[in-house]
C-alpha cells in the first residue's frame, strides 16, 4: 500500500495530496476519502487518471489532532454527512478557506475583509430533509432515509444525528408504519418539513391509499405528534391529509416575523442559523428608514419582509408566480402590504433595461439559488455605461454556492465598479461539505 502526506481538503471534505516528482518537487495529485490535512495515510486508488488519482483511506500513519470519532454508528456509508471525523470548528475554518480559494482562483478578488463565520448548534439542526424509501425484498426490510455515499441505494439507518431528536427516534418505527401499508411499492420519498410546534412528513403516493392504510397514519400521528400531507403528483399537490389543517410557519422574532410555508416550499433547513443570517444581512445592508431596497429571488420573503421593518419601501422578485402570490399574502399577515410589493420575473434572463424600469434602489439583497446571479451581476455592469446613477450604492449577497458567488464577485468588482467589502461563510449545514456565505460589495466608482 503507497503512503501520502495530506496537505488540505477539497470541497467534498476528500483529503488533497501530491505524489512526488523525480526532482521532488510536487507531482499528480490524489484525493483521498476520509483523510485530514496533517495526515499521514496509506491508501488504495479506485480510479486514476494523467494528472489525479481517487482513492480511498487504508492505514492511517500519522493522525491529525483535529480528528475526532463520528457521533453517528452510519458515517462513512451514508451519504448524507461528510466531515463527522473532522472537528466541528476546523470544518468551519476550512469552508473559509473554500470560500477565500474560490474568490482568489475564480474571481480573481479578495475580500477587504474577512467576517466571523455564523455557525451554531452542529447535531440535531436539520429541520427540513428529503427520506428516500425503499422496499428490499433480497434483505426483507423497509429502509427510510438518506442514500449511501455515491449510491443509488438508500443507507440503512436506524438513528440520524442531524435530524432533530423526536425525528430520529421516528426512523425505525416509520419503517413499520410503511410495511404494514398497502401502497408500500408506491412510496418513494418522505419531505419532512419542521415548524413551529409542528412535524410535517408528506408522503410522495404513486397510487391511492388502500383499505386500512388511512386508520394506521392516523394512528401514527397520533402517537408521534405527526402531520401528514400527502403528494400524488409535483410539489404543489402536496396537501394535509391529518390533520385536515394542518398548517406550518416559522419565526424571525428579532423582526416581529411569522412567516407561513408549506412543506414541500424552500426554506433554510437549519432555523436557528437562519434567523442569525437574516439579522446580519441586514446589519449589514445597513437599511434606512427613507430607503427603497429590491430584493432578489426573494422566494417566500425570508427577507423581503424583515427589510420591510425597516425601510421605506421594498421589492421582492422572485421567477414564480405562485410564490410573489404567497409572499404577497406573507407580507399582509404580518401588517406589511403597505411597504411591500412582489414582482415575478425571470432573474436569469434580467437585463439593464429593467432595472431602468424598476428606477433607483439605495440598496440589493440578492439571494440566488446554486447557478448565482450572473445574468443580475451583467445587468448591473451594463448599468455602468447607460444609467450609472441607478446602480445600487451596496448589495449584500447571500450564496450557497462559493464557486458563483466567486464568479458574480469578479463581475461586480473587476468590470462593475464594486468593491468587495466583506465575505464570511454560514454553517447552515454542519457535517456536510456545503458551503453557504455572504458577500457585501459597496459601489467605489
Amino acid at each position: 500500500m503507497n503512503t501520502i502526506k495530506i496537505r488540505s481538503l477539497d470541497i467534498d471534505a476528500r483529503g488533497v495530496g501530491h505524489l512526488e516528482n523525480e526532482d521532488g518537487t510536487p507531482g499528480k495529485v490524489v484525493f483521498v476519502e476520509g483523510a485530514l490535512p496533517g495526515e499521514t495515510v496509506g491508501y488504495n486508488t479506485y480510479r486514476k487518471k494523467t494528472s489525479w488519482e481517487a482513492a480511498t483511506m487504508g492505514a492511517l500513519v500519522k493522525e491529525s489532532s483535529q480528528r475526532t470519532t463520528p457521533k453517528c454508528p452510519h458515517f462513512g456509508v451514508c451519504g448524507g454527512c461528510s466531515m463527522q471525523h473532522l472537528d466541528a470548528s476546523a470544518q468551519v475554518a476550512m469552508k473559509q478557506r473554500v470560500l477565500e480559494d474560490n474568490l482568489g482562483h475564480i474571481g480573481k478578488v479578495k475580500a477587504e475583509m474577512l467576517m466571523r463565520p455564523i455557525y451554531g448548534p452542529t447535531w440535531g439542526y436539520r429541520y427540513r430533509a428529503r427520506l428516500s424509501v425503499r422496499n428490499v425484498h433480497k434483505k426483507g426490510i423497509v429502509l427510510v432515509g438518506f442514500h449511501e455515499k455515491k449510491s443509488r441505494y438508500v443507507a440503512n439507518m436506524e438513528t440520524c444525528e442531524i435530524l432533530p431528536p423526536h425525528v430520529s427516534q421516528m426512523l425505525m418505527p416509520l419503517r413499520d408504519l410503511i410495511t404494514s401499508l398497502t401502497i408500500i411499492e408506491a412510496l418513494p420519498q418522505i419531505e419532512l418539513a419542521i415548524g413551529e410546534g409542528v412535524t410535517a412528513m408528506v408522503l410522495r403516493i404513486m397510487q391511492p391509499l388502500g383499505e386500512g392504510d388511512e386508520a394506521k397514519l392516523r394512528a401514527f400521528a397520533d402517537q408521534y405528534q405527526v402531520h401528514w400531507w400527502l403528494q400524488t403528483a409535483g410539489p404543489d399537490s402536496a396537501a394535509p391529509f391529518y390533520p385536515a389543517d394542518s398548517a406550518l410557519h416559522y419565526l424571525l422574532p428579532e423582526f416581529g416575523v411569522r412567516m407561513p410555508f408549506k412543506p414541500t416550499d424552500f426554506t433554510q433547513v437549519n432555523h436557528q442559523i437562519n434567523r442569525v443570517l437574516v439579522a446580519r444581512a441586514l446589519r449589514l445592508l445597513d437599511v434606512q428608514k427613507d430607503e427603497r431596497i429590491l430584493d432578489l429571488f426573494c422566494g417566500l420573503g425570508n427577507f423581503t419582509l424583515p427589510i420591510a421593518t425597516l425601510a421605506r419601501e421594498v421589492v421582492g422578485i422572485e421567477g414564480s408566480a405562485s410564490l410573489t402570490e404567497r409572499a404577497l399574502e406573507n407580507a399582509r399577515a404580518n401588517g406589511l402590504a403597505a411597504k411591500v410589493s412582489f414582482a415575478t420575473r425571470n432573474l436569469f434572463e434580467a437585463k439593464a433595461d429593467d432595472f431602468v424600469q424598476l428606477a433607483y434602489f439605495d440598496r440589493f439583497l440578492i439571494d440566488p439559488p446554486r447557478d448565482g446571479a450572473m445574468a443580475v451581476c451583467q445587468a448591473l455592469i451594463d448599468l455602468k455605461e447607460i444609467a450609472p446613477h441607478l446602480r445600487p450604492k451596496r448589495i449584500v449577497y447571500v450564496s450557497c454556492s462559493p464557486s458563483t458567488l466567486a464568479r458574480d464577485a469578479g463581475m461586480l468588482v473587476n468590470q462593475g465598479g464594486y468593491a468587495l467589502s466583506r465575505a464570511g461563510v454560514v454553517n447552515m449545514f454542519p457535517h456536510t461539505s456545503h458551503v453557504e456565505s455572504m458577500a457585501v460589495f459597496d459601489l467605489v466608482n
